[in-house]
């Protein structure tokens, strides 16, 4: 059976607006592509999944997004990161570290 390598649960958010805050305006492709990437292909964005979350990211106010021309010269939806973008990254970073921490803890315990 073929190991999938998809984003966890809760964190697609953060790492779009992570990516954003990283490299800046970014087309869907582009944020997508550069996750993959940066992971060394352990995780990987499907379609179904970003544009979907881009949508709703929108709707909250996390992103702003425009219409541009890519450096293929194709026309793509620009996003970039608001304010309330910013500081919901930071939440979710934090959480993100909180959640981590108590599970590396169960996982590897500290010898006695």
């Amino acid at each position: 059976m073929a190991e999938q390598n998809t984003i966890p649960p809760g964190t697609l958010y953060m790492l779009v607006l992570k990516t954003l805050a990283r490299v800046g305006p970014m087309h869907g492709y582009g944020i997508a592509q550069f996750i993959q990437e940066t992971s060394e292909g352990v995780l990987e964005v499907e379609e179904g999944s970003l544009y979907p979350a881009l949508q709703r990211m929108l709707l909250k106010g996390w992103v702003e997004a425009d219409w541009r021309q890519t450096e293929n010269n194709r026309r793509a939806r620009y996003y970039t990161m608001t304010a309330e973008g910013r500081k919901t990254l930071r939440s979710e970073v934090q959480s993100f570290d909180k959640v981590t921490r108590a599970i590396a803890a169960i996982i590897h315990p500290a010898e006695a």
